[in-house]
């Protein structure tokens, strides 16, 4: 079996992606128009992520780990996962994301019986669950990045209901009740009245929004920007009143944030290289026309308050590594000189992804390109592997932890 290998990913076009980040690093010239929005890196099976054999034939990732999971894996991973436990994905977010939330674990199992018991096809729109697994996730800024992240503290949230005067309505809930029920309230609010407290609020806003006098830090400039994208008709969504609610965090690049079960969230715009447990659960509450269940929204959401935890990474011997209580998956990112080399030990299968630059992955007698059009590769599980850049370079590499390693 090969040490080392050449891998394709899958593309995703979703409504929101952009048209130059993941073009620009597959090298596909593409005029149909088409959005790009994510590059997906593992087993998942809406991952047909391929390894290319040495004679050139392609083989699903997926596949080789099932009929070889020791040799492809590793021991450790197989018995702790039984799988590849992570997916590797690049983003260009250019339009928001929605609202989301993800299960834990053990909720996610527990509903995806439950939804498979009431006959709910996987491929349904109005499904919630489309695995078993949780999803906590950490993303890589690749410049500026905008998202929310979890409610804001106590005091930032009391200020901004006091501040902006059509949201004053909620700040005695609040004060009563606190984070839980003001988030009951607002996403089990009749349609009606959602209208009848945010029209002023956009009346006001959207004409700042549109010559040009708010700025990415205020709230009210993605609130008139969710206004103008996600509003159908007379109908105003519901999800503008999380943008005041929630954290609003601007990453830079090589910044980082993780995103664990239950912590709402919605990528607001920019790129960046994301990794998480190989899943695609997500329960949604607004920002967006897929399909929202609030019950279910409601019942995994952790209403508290939150304050943002941005990862600068961790000095590695070669590079940086953000570390997260996640025990599915760790990301490196490596950026390195002309003529640099990385020694890459390998204890389960690794995956590497380059965003920059011109590198080359040895392993003996076989060596896999890592280039602009061609930037991804794994080393599976027991090599040793040598990363050498013939230019400036930047790769990211996704692996396991070792057991507690996060702890």
């Amino acid at each position: 079996m090969t040490g080392i290998a050449r891998l394709t990913g899958t593309i995703k076009h979703y409504d929101w992606g952009g048209a130059a980040f993941i073009p620009s690093l597959l090298k596909i010239n593409d005029t149909s128009g088409k959005p790009f929005a994510e590059y997906w890196l593992g087993v998942h099976p809406q991952a047909d992520c391929k390894v290319i054999l040495p004679d050139g034939s392609p083989e699903l990732l997926r596949d080789m780990v099932h009929d070889e999971p020791v040799k492809t894996i590793g021991e450790d991973v197989y018995h702790r996962f039984s799988d590849l436990p992570y997916l590797l994905k690049a983003l260009d977010v250019k339009d928001m994301l929605s609202i989301q939330v993800h299960p834990s674990k053990a909720e996610a199992e527990k509903d995806f019986v439950a939804e498979n018991e009431k006959g709910i096809p996987l491929s349904s729109p109005q499904r919630n669950y489309k695995d078993k697994n949780h999803k906590p996730e950490l993303m890589v800024a690749m410049g500026e990045f905008w998202l929310l992240h979890g409610f804001k503290p106590k005091e930032e949230l009391r200020e901004i209901l006091q501040t902006v005067n059509e949201l004053q309505f909620l700040l005695p809930v609040f004060e009563s009740a606190g984070y839980s029920v003001i988030y009951k309230k607002v996403m089990e609010m009749p349609q009606d009245e959602v209208n009848k407290h945010l029209q002023s609020l956009l009346d006001r806003i959207i004409p700042l929004y549109n010559t040009g006098k708010l700025k990415r830090s205020q709230e009210d400039f993605w609130a008139a920007r969710a206004a103008q994208t996600f509003s159908q008709g007379k109908n105003i969504d519901r999800g503008i009143f999380s943008v005041y609610l929630f954290n609003l965090v601007g990453l830079q690049k090589g910044q980082a944030i993780f995103q664990d079960a239950g912590v709402p969230h919605a990528y607001l715009e920019g790129q960046n290289i994301e990794i998480m447990a190989s899943s695609d659960n997500v329960l949604r509450g607004g920002l967006t026309t897929k399909h929202i269940d609030v019950k279910e929204l409601l019942k995994h959401v952790k209403c508290e308050p939150t304050n943002p935890n941005i990862l600068n990474g961790e000095r590695s011997i070669d590079g940086l590594v953000y570390k997260t209580p996640a025990p599915d998956f760790e990301l490196s990112a490596y950026e390195l000189k002309k003529g640099d080399n990385v020694l890459l030990m390998t204890a389960t299968a690794d995956i590497l992804l380059l965003v920059k630059g011109d590198a080359e992955l040895v392993n003996g007698p076989e060596s896999v390109s890592l280039q602009i059009g061609s930037p991804s590769a794994i080393i599976f599980a027991g090599n040793m592997a040598t990363l050498s850049a013939k230019e400036p370079s930047l790769v990211f590499k996704a692996s396991v932890p070792p057991l507690n390693v996060n702890k």
